[in-house]
């Protein structure tokens, strides 16, 4: 073997050498009775990882094991930024006197995780790609339950693992039935050899069911809101972007690389499948009283339209995808940012009731709440209206009829999502309480994670480099 190969592994060796230092860090400091320093450190070396993945060149190694493109790239400074604002929205939890002793556990399952997912979407092999999953998948079970002290947080982590496991033995199934009939799992030889036949549309669905879970698509959803709930809400917005956007990006690389012979197939599945996540999300998501339920159905839902950009399997798709993925990471982080302060300091608060008058007590969350909220349900001007128009005009250009039904069904859920959406809006600012949540202070590390959302909340939408940057990436001419 040529261990030089690893040289076209950047941004995987520098995220191992991070994980190196903070275990390095972690066992030094293990008696030491403040480590204020702890978490700015895995915070700078997070933004210190964005640089290999911005300048890193597509690659290959180890025989094409290893792909490393443009998009790719793209992809990983995507989820790394994500990364970096979830330990920063961390901090508060973490110095509680019940989770302190666990702070250094956390950076290295997150990072470890995060590794995982480069492997993932940088693989050229079904092997890879599996191994990859799988070190993205077994590490989140645990910090999913790191609450240990809370029945629900030990409750999410069982549900995961299982689901999980079952899910992947789905997938490593579907794997070899398409070994058995092409002889390889190389990408590009799977692709070259691949027909459409029973035995290799049953492996493709296998297969889809495997990344559906990981993505939250109905009808493989069932895990989802009972371990959004249950796991640490630091935790459910990593869960809620990084895992999920990964996943979205793999499976959209791999339909429409591997599975091209098979397109008129995986169309069927997926426009199934978007119907059932964007409406059953959306009816669900009405019903909630409990905030990180209700954000559980919402992320199926945004699972459902970031899958509207697969079915345009092409570059512009790929575009869209990861546009979309980049504006959810933002909206989303900022809302759970909110969600985490208010627990740290209200008791562990999570209803949608808790926050009727919170506009009275804390205007500034509120706000930014607000903000955040009117993105995820593709309000103009912010930025989640230009990445929604992106997957519809992706998936509509494929000039396919059902395509089309499948774009205007998602868009009338647009209407029912903004309903939902404008619950919490009209519970902080209209409805009022007699025993509002207090005044509180925020801490710094979460207002620079408020902060970094805000700003892309308001301007990834305006600023036409960001879209053009991906697109470059994608080789949208």
């Amino acid at each position: 073997m040529n261990y030089t190969q690893f040289l076209n592994m950047i941004p995987e060796a520098t995220l191992i050498v991070i994980l190196v230092v903070v275990f390095f860090a972690d066992f030094c400091s293990a008696k030491s009775e403040t480590r204020r320093w702890f978490n700015p450190l895995c915070a700078v070396l997070l933004a210190l990882q964005l640089v290999p993945c911005v300048l890193a060149l597509p690659s290959q190694a180890f025989g094409g094991m290893y792909q490393a493109t443009a998009a790719t790239n793209v992809m990983k400074v995507i989820l790394t930024a994500a990364t970096l604002i979830v330990v920063l929205m961390a901090r508060p939890w973490l110095s509680r006197e019940d989770t302190k002793h666990m702070e250094g556990e956390f950076y290295m399952i997150a990072i470890s995780t995060l590794l995982g997912m480069y492997m993932m979407m940088s693989a050229g092999h079904f092997l890879l790609f599996y191994l990859g999953l799988e070190m993205a998948s077994i590490p989140m079970a645990c910090i999913v339950a790191m609450d240990k002290k809370k029945k629900l947080s030990a409750e999410a982590g069982a549900k995961y693992i299982l689901t999980a496991a079952f899910s992947s033995g789905i997938m490593i199934y579907g794997i070899s039935l398409l070994y058995a009939a092409v002889g390889t799992l190389y990408f590009d030889d799977v692709a070259d050899k691949l027909t459409a036949s029973p035995l290799t549309i049953l492996g493709l669905v296998f297969f889809f069911s495997g990344l559906g879970f990981k993505i939250s698509l109905v009808p493989f959803h069932f895990w989802t809101a009972d371990t959004y709930q249950g796991a640490p809400t630091t935790v459910t917005a990593y869960l809620s972007v990084v895992s999920k956007g990964a996943a979205a990006f793999t499976l959209c690389v791999i339909l429409s690389k591997v599975f091209a012979a098979m397109t008129q197939h995986w169309h069927i599945i997926l426009y199934i499948v978007i119907v059932l996540s964007i409406c059953v999300a959306n009816l669900f998501a009405i019903r909630q009283k409990e905030l990180k339920r209700f954000m559980a159905f919402s992320s199926i839902s945004q699972a459902g339209y970031i899958m509207l950009a697969v079915v345009g399997d092409n570059a512009l798709g790929l575009t869209a995808l990861m546009y979309y993925v980049l504006i959810y990471v933002a909206a989303n982080l900022a809302v759970f940012a909110v969600i985490s302060v208010v627990e740290q300091h209200c008791d562990g608060k999570t209803d949608i009731d808790d926050y009727n008058g919170f506009y009275q007590t804390n205007p500034r969350l509120s706000f930014l709440m607000t903000l955040a909220l009117f993105s995820l349900a593709g309000i103009p001007p912010f930025a989640g209206m230009f990445s929604k128009f992106f997957v519809f005009m992706a998936a509509a250009q494929t000039g396919d009829l059902w395509a089309y039904v499948v774009v205007f069904i998602a868009l009338i859920n647009t209407v029912v999502s903004l309903y939902y959406y404008l619950l919490i809006v009209k519970a902080m600012y209209i409805k009022k309480s007699q025993h509002p949540l207090p005044t509180f202070q925020s801490e710094n590390s979460v207002k620079y994670a408020l902060a970094l959302c805000t700003v892309g909340i308001l301007l990834f939408g305006v600023a036409s480099i960001c879209y053009q940057w991906i697109a470059n990436a994608a080789g949208v001419a």
